[in-house]
């Protein structure tokens, strides 16, 4: 290898300096230069490595086109021929962590290139692309890119090198699943006892086999008759009344809303609109009831398909809502509803 590696990096419209929501549909697009993060990027690999490129892709355009914009990025890697495929840091931005994996992914397996990029651990992207990829643990917004950066450099430094990677906690990344064999001076029967002793006294230690933590939910049972049901409408969609009287926020959420519904037929516009700021606004602001469904849901009590709509309706905003956050509003909304005898949920996202 000489001594100069190359390096391919993608971001989306955003990160590319094109634009927000209104340039998300945007095609993949290769570019010399280096743009956004790659230009800092590059900077922190001190001279030993360049950046040839940068792909540009809109994030909705390509998780509705996967496919194709895969087909072209793969064949773009091939012929730009890199040492390591960078991406990101996504941060917890959904789409553009999904549009990461999927494309790290892809390269790793089929084009057997290194690849590196950045997410915050609860980004759903990360599940797709964790085994295959060196995912560097970010913060959940973009104020953390000046750490991330320096810690995805060094990462593909030593991987464009040929050198051995630390563990995950030394080097920064997520682990990958993986376990290597080891020299140590304990052996393992002396390790565990000193694990367990420090664990009865009270005392901080570190497994050396963590397990998976899965989160089983038990299926409700069916409803038997829905013509004597009362079915509530819940959304993460961010439907709120016109001037989001509760100040939900529009990413993050640290709250939820409750609002009578009882007198209405449906969510109109303007006295409805989307809070949300995780997808393109336009067609829920012109018909809110495509987020969140209460005309539908009239219409099936008029007709007598369910027996009731619930007077509330519940809202907040999913985009990079914590999954602490998700579990806590799932909870205290979920004990409203039972509580009002609410035999179903309908519950929509975006």
């Amino acid at each position: 290898m000489s001594k100069e590696f190359k390096v391919l990096y993608y971001v989306n419209q955003f990160f590319g300096q094109v634009g927000g929501e209104d340039k998300a549909g945007m095609k993949p697009e290769f570019h010399k230069d280096k743009i956004g993060p790659a230009l800092g990027f590059e900077n922190q690999l001190k001279g030993e490595g360049k950046v040839a490129g940068t792909i540009i892709c809109g994030d909705n355009y390509f998780n509705e086109n996967k496919e194709e914009s895969l087909s072209y990025i793969l064949n773009l890697v091939k012929q730009e021929a890199p040492d390591v495929f960078v991406a990101g840091p996504a941060f917890n931005a959904g789409r553009y962590g999904v549009a990461c994996a999927e494309i790290c992914r892809a390269i790793a397996e089929e084009l057997n290139i290194p690849v590196v990029t950045g997410m915050y651990k609860e980004n759903p992207g990360l599940e797709i692309c964790q085994h295959v990829a060196y995912v560097v643990s970010t913060s959940d917004s973009a104020g953390g890119m000046r750490k991330a950066l320096p810690l995805m450099a060094a990462i593909t430094s030593k991987i464009a090198q040929g050198i051995e990677l630390g563990s995950p906690e030394e080097e920064g990344y997520i682990p990958r699943g993986m376990r290597k064999t080891i020299i140590v001076d304990k052996r393992g029967s002396l390790r565990a006892v000193e694990m367990l002793v420090k664990r009865l006294k009270g005392e901080e230690f570190a497994t050396e086999m963590p397990m998976p933590v899965f989160d089983m939910v038990t299926p409700a049972p069916a409803i038997q008759d829905l013509s004597k049901a009362t079915i509530a409408l819940c959304t993460s969609g961010g439907i709120v009344p016109a001037g989001n009287p509760d100040h939900i926020q529009s990413a993050s959420a640290q709250k939820w809303g409750k609002y009578d519904i009882s007198q209405r037929s449906a969510l109109n516009a303007p006295d409805y609109y989307t809070t949300h700021g995780g997808y393109d606004p336009v067609y829920a602001n012109e018909i809110p009831d495509r987020v969140a469904p209460l005309d539908i849901l009239k219409e099936l009590e008029k007709e007598g398909y369910i027996g009731k709509v619930y007077e509330f309706f519940y809202t907040t905003t999913g985009t990079g809502t914590s999954v602490s956050n998700s579990v806590k509003f799932g909870t205290e909304i979920g004990a409203e509803l039972k509580a009002a005898g609410v035999d179903g949920v309908i519950l929509t996202s975006t």
